[in-house]
């Protein structure tokens, strides 16, 4: 029991020193500090709203996402690294 919380400690302090996979920031979920992460759950909460209304695919979302002037710039971050990463994805899936 003792040793099961000292890891969980030792893991709870390891993702605390972790930077944001976009800025340096610590991060808080997934990778991502706490403002990009806001952003990724907005774009994805916010993307089956956009497919109901005019039938988007997910990179098409992303990409409309990153060029929208009116887009804040932590959203802009995260949807061109969502788009990085289906690209990558692409690539080595062939």
């Amino acid at each position: 029991m003792l040793q099961s919380l000292l890891c969980s400690e030792k893991r709870k302090e390891a993702k605390s020193r972790l930077k944001c996979i976009i800025c340096d920031r610590e991060t808080i979920d997934d990778g991502y500090c706490r403002f990009h992460e806001g952003a990724r759950r907005v774009i994805i909460r916010k993307y089956d709203d956009w497919t109901r209304a005019i039938g988007i695919s997910w990179k098409e979302y992303l990409s409309e996402i990153a060029k929208n002037p009116l887009t804040g710039e932590w959203a802009k971050e995260v949807a061109l690294h969502l788009l990085e990463e289906e690209n990558k994805k692409n690539v080595e899936n062939g």
